[in-house]
Order: C-alpha cells, then structure tokens, then sequence
C-alpha cells in the first residue's frame, strides 16, 4: 500500500485559519466597510488576493518567507493573483524592530530585481505616525490585526490610480473618515487579533508559509 502523504500539523493549518479569518475581517470591516482604500473591493470580490501566513519567529526567517513569495507573485499571472499579504503573526511584534525590518524588505525587493516590478506595502497592529499618541485614531490607517507585509504589483497601481482620478487624495479622506469615526468607533468594527475567529469556517486560507 502507498503510504498518505504527510498532512499539515492541525494545530498549524487551525492557526493559520484563525488568522486568516481576522485578516479578511478587518479587510472587509475596516478597508472596503470605511473605503479606505477603494481600490481593495475588485481584486478582494475576484478572490485574487492570496493569503498566507508565516510561521516565522524572527526577521531571518520572515525575510525567507519573503523573499518565497516575492518570487511567487512575479511568476503567478495577475488574473489569478494580484496581489498578496504575508502575515507574520509570531514575530516583530514590535513596532520599531518591525519598521526597521522594512529596510530589510526593500533590500529583498531589489535584489530579486524586481524593483519597479512588485512594491511591499505594510501593516502594522501598533503602527503610529511620527508626532501622534498611540490612541490617535487615525493610525488605524496602517494598522491590521498581525504584522503584515502588503505585496503589490506596480502595473496594477498604475491601472488603479487612472481608474480613480483623486487618488492622492485619499490619505487626507481616510484620516477624516477616522477622525469622525473616533477610536470607541473603530474599536466596535473588532478587527483585532482574534475578532475573526468566528468567521474562521468561512474564510480559506491560501497559503502557510
């Protein structure tokens, strides 16, 4: 008898199920629900954001995760995936060693040379603008429920940007849209770590880094 492949530790595929669950929470809550970013209802209706999340403990190993995905997204043809968000909830929980880790990440992008090909947005659950408090509601802007390394495709922000002839006036909305909303608003979308987990039976995970 042919042995069974080897499945995936339950423990790792319910855990990234539960992640993933929040992730699409806080995206159709936060950034499609409050329009944040009008450009993330298309590509999230045709199911071509990809989805994975790492299991990474340290910024050596997210930056192997990366540098994976990076190279996936180049070679997969944009119909099928757009664009990806790598969660990485068990490690640069920090902020600061986070955003450091940032510098990281663009030294990946250029020496895969995909520079000017693939872009690497982020999110953050403490993200903060220089010169605000933490309780500033208008970080929500750049806050997701796990840190997050957002991979785009620069042709698809082209296309976005001529479909929406005021986009460098989105910033100034979304900290309006934010500031009447407050933070108690905010808080009531619960699109924290572990809201999503009741909508984790609804939501597929695509990928575990």
């Amino acid at each position: 008898m042919k042995p069974a492949a080897p499945a995936s530790p339950p423990a790792l595929s319910e855990r990234a199920g539960l992640v993933t669950a929040d992730m699409v929470r806080w995206l159709e809550r936060a950034v499609i629900g409050l329009n944040l970013c009008p450009f993330a209802k298309g590509v999230h209706a045709k199911g071509q954001i990809y989805y994975v999340v790492s299991t990474a403990t340290d910024g050596t190993a997210l930056e192997q995760d990366l540098r994976r995905e990076l190279a996936d997204l180049a070679a997969t043809p944009a119909q099928v995936r757009d664009t990806t968000l790598l969660m990485a909830p068990d490690c640069l929980q920090d902020f600061l060693a986070f955003n450091d880790f940032l510098d990281v990440a663009e030294a990946v992008l250029q020496e895969l040379d995909l520079d000017g090909t693939l872009q690497i947005a982020s999110f953050h659950p403490q993200f903060q603008f220089a010169g605000t408090d933490a309780g500033d509601v208008t970080n929500c802007t750049n806050r997701a429920p796990y840190p997050t390394l957002h991979l785009l495709r620069e042709d698809s922000i082209d296309r976005a940007v001529q479909a929406y002839p005021e986009a460098e006036a989105i910033y100034e909305r979304n900290m309006e849209v934010l500031e009447q909303l407050g933070m108690p608003g905010w808080q009531t979308l619960e699109v924290g770590a572990g809201d999503g987990t009741a909508a984790a039976g609804s939501a597929t995970t695509k990928g575990q880094a």
